[in-house]
């Protein structure tokens, strides 16, 4: 019988990965996605994604959809204490594992699994370690786009422009292409985990604090 397992969304590349790996094993059971939204802003924390593309992102995959809303100078205890109600009624339902898209950061795998483990669960990371990652989701045959990026390490013409192999050809060698410091973050509009391409349209880019965000807007019906 295949374990039920709920997956964290971020709409980017990695947890993309993570469940385009997921879904290929018969031991899972992917019983829905899981996102932390800004209350404020109505936008995919940190990607600064709006809400409505995360929902026609999840339509075109076909699976239910869970939100977690934080406030936008949330605390780490207020993250934690909505993530622990949400993750408590997973439980209910017979999900006792969470599917992250964390490559290889071992602090960020830890904190993750110390609070799953408070609430008797466990975490699941399918992409850990796994080499050359940016080329095999170009390979796979996924499209994405450039939604943030870290001003103090990246010159903003990185931002609103496609993830492809003339991306990561320019990126400076002390960034990571991955992205896993937070250098950068994606949306991911096209590939084999979609029955639909995403339609979307570019905005205006805006700086806040020492990011540069690209306003990405649902484009046409879907």
């Amino acid at each position: 019988m295949a374990e039920k397992v709920v997956l964290c969304w971020s709409g980017g590349k990695d947890s993309a990965l993570a469940l385009y790996e997921i879904s290929k094993s018969k031991r899972y059971e992917i019983a829905g996605l899981l996102t932390t939204v800004t209350e404020d802003y109505h936008r995919i924390s940190m990607h600064g994604v709006p809400e409505m593309l995360l929902e026609k992102q999840v339509n075109s995959i076909g699976l239910p959809l869970s939100k977690v809303f934080i406030s936008k100078n949330g605390s780490n205890e207020e993250y934690e204490s909505k993530m622990k109600e949400v993750l408590l009624k997973f439980q209910e339902s017979g999900v006792f594992a969470v599917v992250f898209g964390d490559i290889f950061l071992a602090d960020v795998r830890k904190y993750r699994e110390e609070n799953l483990e408070k609430v008797g669960m466990k975490g699941i990371f399918p992409i850990w370690k796994k080499d050359n990652l940016p080329q095999t989701f170009i390979d796979l045959g996924f499209k994405a786009i450039v939604t943030c990026i870290d001003a103090k390490v990246l010159d903003k013409k990185f931002v609103g422009i496609l993830f492809d192999k003339k991306f990561l050809a320019e990126l400076p060698a002390n960034v990571d292409p991955n992205g896993e410091n937070g250098e950068f973050h994606s949306f991911v509009f096209e590939g084999p985990i979609f029955r639909d391409k995403i339609p979307y349209k570019i905005g205006k880019v805006v700086k806040r604090d020492s990011f540069y965000f690209c306003d990405l807007q649902p484009q046409g019906a879907f």
